[in-house]
């Protein structure tokens, strides 16, 4: 009787396990769906719930919310016949759990195959430079290609994004002479612009200072002054000819004092002798 008492008592605890490991619990982001006797019977979710043991399955529980998905190509070619390398990132969310579950084996692992076969098709059919310069763009081309796939999968593509472009060594050493060789170019533009524009200046202050000697001399006592502000420069101060035609006297000019007659006179005879 002992024997049997004790048989019976792990009997119903073993019932009593595999009752108790029926219930589930499932997060307020997650869904689960449930397939009886190999037929489904729809989702449950969130909170508590319970499956029935050896009756019902739950194939997989699928997370609602949004997935990050990477994904690359190696060597494809683009339009130019330009290899590159290509990684990209992917934003997608289940929104038919049950599409997901009945429709496709494994969803995350077909949405990136598919995502990484649209980006070889596109690659191939865009040159390099609107890959670099547009990828915005090719991210939003490979959304919406994307998303025609994984329709059918109960999987919608929130956004693609283009992370980073690689191209061979060699083809970059050409691309930085050739950025190199069009800021040389423009350089020598700007260079070029600059000095039509103060030739062009220098022209009108030509004409303006032909009419108007004083002011000739104005700007050149202005000049000599300004070099004389300079520390540590010897300056040697010479007075344009032009100025007594601009009525401006040669001698007395910036603090230079007259030499009277006498004074000529005296430095003419100590030259004589």
């Amino acid at each position: 009787m002992d024997v049997l008492t004790v048989f019976i008592g792990l009997i119903v605890i073993i019932v009593a396990i595999i009752l108790l490991s029926g219930i589930r619990v499932v997060k307020e982001w997650e869904r689960m769906p449930v397939l009886r006797l190999g037929r489904y019977m729809g989702l449950r979710g969130p909170g508590i719930t319970y499956v029935i043991p050896f009756i019902e399955k739950v194939p997989q529980i699928v997370s609602m919310r949004l997935t990050t998905i990477p994904f690359r190509t190696e060597q494809t070619l683009t339009l130019d016949n330009v290899p590159v390398n290509v990684d990209a990132v992917m934003y997608c969310k289940p929104i038919d759990v049950e599409k997901c579950i009945l429709n496709v084996e494994n969803y995350l692992a077909a949405t990136q195959w598919a995502a990484q076969t649209t980006l070889r098709e596109v690659i191939g059919k865009i040159e390099l430079n609107e890959l670099l310069a547009e990828r915005e763009k090719v991210g939003a081309h490979l959304r919406e290609i994307i998303d025609e796939k994984t329709e059918a999968w109960g999987i919608k593509v929130v956004s693609v994004e283009v992370k980073d472009v690689i191209i061979p060594s060699i083809l970059q050493d050409a691309m930085s002479r050739q950025a190199q060789a069009e800021r040389e170019r423009m350089a020598r533009v700007t260079l070029a612009t600059a000095e039509l524009q103060a030739a062009q200046k220098m022209i009108e202050a030509a004409n303006l200072y032909e009419k108007n000697p004083r002011a000739l001399a104005l700007r050149w006592m202005n000049i000599l002054y300004e070099i004389g502000q300079q520390p540590g420069t010897n300056t040697i101060m010479l007075i344009p000819s032009t100025m007594p035609e601009a009525g401006i006297p040669t001698m007395g000019l910036l603090g230079l004092r007259e030499i009277t007659k006498t004074e000529e006179k005296k430095r003419g005879g100590a030259r004589s002798r």
